[in-house]
């Protein structure tokens, strides 16, 4: 696989409302974001890794951090379906991953899984997350789909939740894409349970913790170093609880039902499709 077939997207900016500024708060000496960077670049599938940020001058430095660290794309503000089709059409890529910039302990390893699914049956799927339903620990987000999908979502595609959150048009749109997902091996399911995004306050205090204590004795940490250090602070685990189960397409349960009802995952497989 060539870095220019596989682009992996970091949607990146400051004018989060629920936490301003997040991907430039810092933990064990780095922003957010270019830690980040530096595990999604731990991925062996990844190819070549970009940040697309907005337009507007308050990601001015966003561009300024990326500068001699990782390749950055400006596109539209909200529209990221939109910033998302420019960036890889820029760089002629086949194939798309996008993964939000609220995951700054991602799991490299969960990033190949993903890829690895679609990528071993070129043509069968159109796109591949590990989301609907979800099972990772919230904060291991991973999409992949073709360029041509893209395309068509970005031509196709006409309500606002379906244009700033890029890829509701994949897979709320019944038998209009060939979707395919991957659960989390052991069957068992702590989307809701263990919230590893930064989203809130709360979001942040806990990762900065976990980056502190795990990041400078091992800077490739794993899922399986956070769980078991979590379980051993079941205080700092809990420190976000509140927020556990949040989900930006709650606010469209009407729409999108069928994807909540499907939320909890069967305990076998591994991979599977609609």
């Amino acid at each position: 696989m060539t870095d220019a077939s596989v682009l992996t997207v970091v949607q990146a900016r400051t004018g989060s409302s629920r936490l301003p500024g997040k991907v430039l708060l810092r933990a064990a000496g780095k922003s957010l974001l270019i830690h980040q960077v530096e595990r999604i670049r731990r991925a062996r599938l990844v190819g070549t890794v970009l940040v697309a940020t907005t337009v507007l001058a308050e990601d001015d430095e966003i561009v300024r951090l990326c500068e001699g660290l990782v390749p950055c794309f400006r596109g539209h503000p909200t529209d990221l379906l939109d910033r998302h089709y420019w960036a890889a059409h820029g760089m002629g890529s086949r194939h798309v991953v996008k993964i939000p910039s609220d995951c700054p302990l991602i799991d490299p390893n969960v990033i190949d899984q993903v890829l690895t699914f679609y990528l071993a049956a070129p043509g069968r799927f159109d796109y591949v997350s590990n989301l609907h339903p979800q099972s990772f620990p919230d904060g291991n987000d991973v999409e992949i789909f073709s360029f041509e999908a893209l395309q068509r979502a970005w031509l196709e595609a006409r309500a606002d939740f379906e244009r700033e959150h890029t890829t509701p048009y994949f897979w709320d749109s019944r038998g209009r894409f060939r979707v395919g997902n991957v659960l989390w091996e052991t069957g068992l399911d702590y989307s809701r349970s263990h919230r590893w995004t930064v989203d809130y306050p709360e979001d942040y205090e806990l990762v900065r913790e976990v980056f502190g204590e795990l990041y400078p004795r091992n800077p490739a940490v794993g899922l399986g170093d956070i769980l078991a250090f979590l379980a051993a602070r079941p205080a700092l685990a809990e420190h976000n609880a509140r927020h556990r189960g949040v989900n930006w397409y709650r606010h469209h349960l009407s729409r999108l039902k069928d994807v909540i009802a499907a939320e909890t995952p069967p305990s076998a497989a591994t991979g599977s499709s609609r």
